[in-house]
């Protein structure tokens, strides 16, 4: 269609209308065509997610990508920064050259000045049929050697605890992204409808507090559940809300009841709307959380024996015993991602033989009991336990006594889900400084326990501003020597 204009003296010129779409293709450079094509692929995607029925339920199980080795992950968050050199990583002439200057160059960029190499104060044996070399400081994880898979070449980017924190649990170091747990909700749903995908016991709220358990901006659905927080001792932690202050349990129903019979007469008026649909599950989930999560929660059934096991009752493991007894349980119920925080305790910039020693003996014993009743119920082999810290220490002193931080090369440990046991793979330096042999990266180790999960990172996205987003970002490699 044309219309005829005069302008600038010119009567009778025709020139074609401009449609919307030409607007928006030459405008501005055709930023306007490239946003409504990132909305276009927005609608089809909810489009999609309606036909499946993932919008009325976000939280049902989905199928993985390829079929898994493991079913969910426990991750032991050992908050401050463990020291490799003194836990997982052996090494000989740390001791032989104690006192000397480090003969290689050290980082440009380092959090803190360090002094000359500071051996171990502890002794190093080895565990089990495999003759894994562990610190005498783990010694009932020692126990279990043979199921363990010491990596002793994680690196990662950072050397100050907000942003390793976040580079650890959410793959960026410097923006606001979905943590792990998210991603893998995101991924795989949940396998109990009573129970959120996705629960953090006694979490952190330093270095980045809720962003490390945050879904961003994955659908809240997918956001991390705590339990208390690190300043709550586990016996006392509950997750806010479970109980209403006022009504019992069956006026709750009767009033849950009324409210979704209001929303479904609007649907029926209304039409399709997947937001309300999915609003609704949402309730109903609330109110099965306050019937699952009391029981759940209530160590009062478990024997004398599994107390024991986990330390629970006696000190100092009675704290971290019952994060770990929680594990198992929301881990045995069906919730994919578990965490428990050992925080914010293992940042020895000073005083490292005491409190390292302090440290291990608070949760060596019930990690071990974690493994080993893990393995009684037939649960490590599609349970994966992860071990380790934002970072590593230096080996070279800080003050008399102290390692500042180290991202450059540091020790982490898997066990069950699909893992080879019984096995060191990579290596750092003569002294423990850098990662040098199968160097493994924090991306890298994300991208392998999605593998063990079942999924693809370069596949599991997000749309989001305009691009599909993923937990390794543009990185990652999985890591198949350490598989089984």
């Amino acid at each position: 269609m044309a219309r005829r204009i005069d302008r600038n003296g010119f009567c009778g010129r025709v020139l074609p209308t401009a449609t919307r779409r030409d607007m928006l293709r030459y405008c501005s450079a055709g930023f306007g065509m490239l946003a409504l094509a990132g909305l276009s692929a927005l609608w089809a995607q909810r489009e999609a997610a309606a036909a499946s029925g993932s919008a009325a339920n976000p939280l049902a199980p989905k199928p993985p990508h390829f079929p898994p080795r493991a079913k969910r992950i426990i991750f032991l968050f050992m908050h401050g920064g463990p020291s490799q050199v003194d836990t997982f990583d052996p090494k000989p002439l740390l001791a032989r050259d104690h006192g000397k200057p480090y003969p290689y160059a050290k980082p440009r960029v380092t959090f803190a000045q360090t002094g000359n190499l500071m051996k171990s104060p502890f002794e190093f044996r080895r565990f089990g049929e495999s003759g894994l070399e562990i610190s005498e400081l783990f010694s009932h994880v020692g126990a279990c050697a043979d199921d363990l898979c010491v990596i002793r070449s994680i690196h990662a980017d950072n050397n100050a605890h907000g942003g390793a924190l976040l580079q650890l649990h959410t793959g960026s170091d410097t923006f606001v992204r979905p943590s792990i747990g998210s991603w893998i909700t995101y991924g795989l749903g949940t396998e109990n409808e009573n129970l959120p995908g996705f629960i953090t016991i006694c979490p952190t709220l330093g270095h980045g507090g809720v962003q490390n358990f945050s879904s961003a901006f994955l659908p809240a659905v997918y956001q991390g559940t705590p339990i208390g927080n690190a300043s709550i001792p586990a016996r006392q932690a509950q997750i806010n809300h479970i109980r209403h202050p006022q009504l019992p349990p069956s006026l709750q129903r009767q009033q849950l009841d009324y409210l979704q019979e209001l929303n479904r007469d609007h649907l029926r008026r209304a039409g399709v709307d997947h937001t309300l649909e999915a609003r609704i599950e949402s309730f109903e989930l609330a109110f099965r959380m306050q019937m699952e999560v009391p029981r759940l929660m209530d160590l009062s059934n478990e024997s004398e024996a599994t107390l024991r096991l986990y330390g629970i009752g006696e000190e100092p493991t009675d704290n971290f015993g019952r994060q770990c007894l929680l594990a198992r349980r929301f881990a045995e119920a069906g919730v994919r991602f578990i965490q428990c925080t050992h925080s914010y305790k293992w940042d020895q910039h000073s005083d490292l033989r005491r409190a390292h020693a302090r440290n291990a003996a608070e949760v060596d014993k019930p990690i071990a009991g974690l493994l080993r009743d893990l393995k009684a119920r037939g649960l490590l082999d599609d349970t994966l336990v992860w071990w380790g810290g934002e970072f590593g220490r230096t080996p070279t002193a800080q003050g008399s006594d102290g390692r500042d931080h180290n991202p450059n090369g540091f020790s982490m440990w898997l066990a069950g889900g699909g893992v080879k046991g019984g096995i060191a793979y990579g290596a750092t330096d003569d002294y423990g400084y850098y990662a040098v042999e199968n160097k493994v990266h924090l991306h890298d180790l994300h991208a392998t326990l999605l593998h063990l999960l079942g999924l693809d990172h370069e596949r599991l996205t997000y749309r989001h501003a305009g691009r599909d987003f993923r937990l390794t970002d543009v990185y990652g490699n999985v890591v198949h020597a350490i598989l089984r």
